[in-house]
């Protein structure tokens, strides 16, 4: 496979995600309101990423396309937990791309604790050759819920299967970690 190839699409989706989005919260600021953006980050999943998925759920790599919807990936973060529902409702307004598929995991936890809501998309991104369509995940998160994640990815799947008592340790804190979201969303809601 080429694989500088194969990136291009995936790159220049996530480029253009994240001005769109970016720009969603600029327009908020210059009328004075409130974003419920706090900032957007995004990245092409990487070659090592992607073959390692091949290998452990058996992909044909012809079908990687269609057989992974994270290539591409957007993160939006904001301050507080309705906030993600304000974000997720402003993206299904959107007509620049189609939204495949949903995932509420702020209300449905993981077991793991993991909360983040997740929409896969198609993007119709332009190149040369015509349009493509990509899919590509948007998750929409609180600052904490992706503090949790951050380093509950790193801890798992950058040093290994956890044990049962660090899992929990883990899970513990996810249920702290939203028991701030939900405290600050009461603190806002006095104001």
């Amino acid at each position: 496979m080429d694989w500088e190839q194969f990136f291009i699409p995936y790159i220049q989706t996530v480029s253009e995600l994240k001005v769109k989005f970016r720009g969603l919260r600029q327009q908020y600021e210059k009328t004075g309101e409130d974003s419920s953006i706090e900032f957007v980050t995004g990245r092409v999943k990487s070659r090592a990423s992607i073959e390692e998925k091949i290998v452990r759920r058996h992909l044909d790599e012809s079908r990687l396309a269609l057989d992974l919807q994270d290539i591409a990936g957007v993160r939006i973060m904001t301050k507080y937990v309705e906030d993600i529902y304000t974000v997720v409702d402003l993206l299904r307004q959107r007509t620049d791309f189609q939204i495949l598929e949903e995932r509420d995991y702020v209300s449905n936890a993981k077991p793991s604790g993991y909360r983040s809501y997740h929409l896969v998309i198609e993007y119709p991104v332009q190149m040369y050759t015509g349009e493509q369509k990509i899919l590509a995940e948007i998750q929409v998160r609180t600052m904490a819920m992706n503090f949790w994640a951050t380093i509950e990815h790193d801890l798992r799947y950058k040093h290994g299967e956890l044990n049962e008592d660090l899992a929990d340790r883990l899970t513990k804190l996810s249920e702290s970690t939203f028991a701030l979201d939900q405290e600050l969303s009461e603190i806002r809601a006095i104001e």
